[in-house]
């Protein structure tokens, strides 16, 4: 019955995409992050349904008689600087034929992200992209939330299977980078009783999950991301002493297994997963320096580890945003990256310099504040985890950079929802 429903969902979608392109990105986003195929058991469980979505997609902007324009700036220029530099360390990698494996999946996801900031162009499209994205990954947040009380926490959460978010530390870091998006969500919509109350069941079982997670990242993300909460909030009394008693509930709440795996974060000597994560950065920062380009996506093997990391058991990903982008891309790459990031934190500021105060029921300036947060959730948590190339990541630039083309200009103040891009 769920393959039925799912297959029908996505092939009644597509006539609407033809006519209406921009749904084309939310039928996307939607199987991307939510993968409802994967909770079915039968043939649909390995039926391509994105890829099916995307070449639709892909035709219906085709067929489009509309002019398409991409929002132009800083942090975009970095963006296709830094997938030039990926094209060419993927051509001069160790394995190009692996390598290639990886940056077609890789350039998949680009292509739609961009053709996001195309197609999603005005703030109702935004605000119904963020819900698609909230909801989707909002609600393996909510089921783990309930998991997580009902078994006392003695269990781990996971996401969905065969996808990016899977493993428990993944699920745990998506989940810290949408809640701000629900906080913004429950802030705009708070005079509706109904989604006030379901966003805010929603914020607090997602932050269950993550502690529910027993993941050491998202432990230090969280840390981040209420240390960065409380310097930007006015009131530090009321805030801090909050943040006090809500880490003292969860702290009497979880089980001796998870203070245990928690603890090990101070002696990670004697823990082999962290060794493992800290012998992998090393390779990462021997490849950088003996080959300008890195060594290229999937140079993860046995005699590379024994060139780059003799002394080290061999992984198989560098658990870590950068250093994977560092292994993969070299030192350049890992420069662009972190320019990415850095160019649309400051985006980010501009657009509250440009709107707080505006009285614009949309909140533009609350977006950014919250955007802001999923930033130093995915810096401090991804340092522990390989979602470099995750969809959610830059999905949230491509989303901060609508929202400067559509605030950041002085003309666009006037008229926000007309400002920019073509519709198509």
């Amino acid at each position: 019955m769920r393959d039925i429903l799912v297959t029908l969902l996505v092939f009644g979608s597509l006539p609407l995409i033809i006519w209406r392109p921009y749904t084309g990105i939310l039928v996307w986003s939607w199987l991307s992050y939510m993968n409802p195929h994967r909770l079915a058991w039968g043939f649909a469980y390995s039926m391509p349904f994105a890829q099916i979505v995307a070449i639709t997609l892909l035709f219906s902007i085709i067929l489009g008689r509309e002019r398409i324009r991409l929002p132009w700036n800083n942090t975009m220029f970095l963006w296709f600087t830094f997938l030039a530099w990926m094209v060419l360390s993927t051509l001069l990698a160790i394995y190009p034929e692996r390598a290639m494996v990886l940056f077609t999946k890789v350039v998949k996801i680009q292509l739609i992200t961009i053709i996001t900031m195309i197609l999603i162009n005005d703030m109702k499209k935004l605000k119904a992209l963020i819900w698609v994205i909230v909801g989707s990954i909002g609600f393996f947040c909510v089921k783990g939330g309930v998991f997580t009380l009902m078994t006392g926490g003695g269990y781990r959460v996971y996401g969905p299977a065969d996808s990016n978010i899977t493993e428990n530390n993944a699920l745990a870091l998506a989940t810290l980078m949408i809640i701000p998006l629900m906080v913004y969500l429950y802030q705009i919509y708070k005079e509706q009783v109904w989604i006030k109350l379901g966003l805010g069941g929603a914020i607090f079982l997602s932050t269950v999950s993550v502690v529910g997670s027993q993941s050491r990242g998202a432990l230090v993300a969280i840390a981040a991301v209420a240390g960065y909460f409380w310097l930007q909030t006015k009131s530090k009394m009321i805030s801090g002493l909050a943040m006090v008693l809500l880490a003292g509930l969860i702290f009497n709440f979880m089980p001796q297994s998870w203070h245990d795996r928690m603890a090990s974060i101070t002696n990670y000597q004697e823990d082999k997963s962290a060794m493992g994560r800290i012998n992998a950065w090393k390779y990462s920062i021997n490849a950088a320096n003996d080959r300008i380009t890195g060594a290229g996506f999937n140079s993860w093997s046995p005699q590379n580890y024994a060139r780059y990391a003799p002394q080290a058991e061999t992984n198989v990903v560098a658990h870590s945003i950068f250093f994977a982008v560092l292994a993969d891309h070299g030192w350049p790459g890992l420069l662009l990256f972190m320019g990415i990031l850095l160019s649309a934190w400051l985006l980010l500021g501009k657009i509250i310099k440009y709107t707080t105060d505006a009285g614009d029921p949309d909140r533009p300036d609350f977006l950014a504040k919250m955007l802001k947060v999923s930033f130093v959730a995915y810096a401090s948590g991804g340092a522990f985890l390989s979602l470099s190339y995750f969809d959610l990541p830059w999905h949230l630039i491509a989303i901060s950079i609508i929202l400067g083309h559509l605030y950041t200009s002085q003309a666009n103040l006037q008229s926000p929802t007309t400002a920019g891009a073509s519709r198509v």
